[in-house]
């Protein structure tokens, strides 16, 4: 579950179906990755966590097909960003970028906005049949919320 990443980072993978049992091994990958460093603040941990917990969710939740897709998520720690990659087999989609916070009476439509205030990077992109999410957040930064 652990090796040496690129740029000297420590890596962290977690592969398997993208369904709701396993945002627990996210958390507990985040978890892992946390404890191993203990240099990182708490804070940086729990805003990227949030925002790489809301982009996971999305994929188990709008995922198609149901309980089908597949999915590697990795996640490195660097001397001045934590950054993660997830990529996963679900339909080809195209997500909204850059929109406001829905209204209080939104049941949903949060967590892209959420992910994006709280990251100081965020890109998507489809190739080869899988989607590929890459996240970053520069340690010691203040969220844009």
């Amino acid at each position: 579950m652990t090796g040496d990443g690129e740029l000297g980072g420590k890596e962290y993978v977690l592969e398997g179906f993208a369904v709701p049992d396993q945002l627990d091994a996210v958390h507990s990958l985040l978890a892992q990755a946390a404890g191993d460093n203990p240099e990182l603040d708490p804070m940086d941990v729990m805003l990227f966590e949030t925002a790489v917990i809301e982009i996971a969710n999305n994929v188990v939740e709008h995922g198609r097909p149901v309980g089908e897709v597949r999915w590697r998520f990795t996640v490195r720690v660097h001397e001045d960003e934590i950054e993660a990659l997830l990529d996963d087999t679900g339909q080809q989609f195209q997500p909204r970028r850059g929109e406001d916070m829905p209204g209080e009476d939104a049941e949903g439509g949060r967590g892209l906005p959420i992910a994006e205030a709280l990251l100081d990077q965020i890109d998507f992109r489809r190739m080869d049949d899988t989607n590929h999410w890459h996240m970053v957040r520069r340690l010691g930064q203040s969220p844009q919320i």
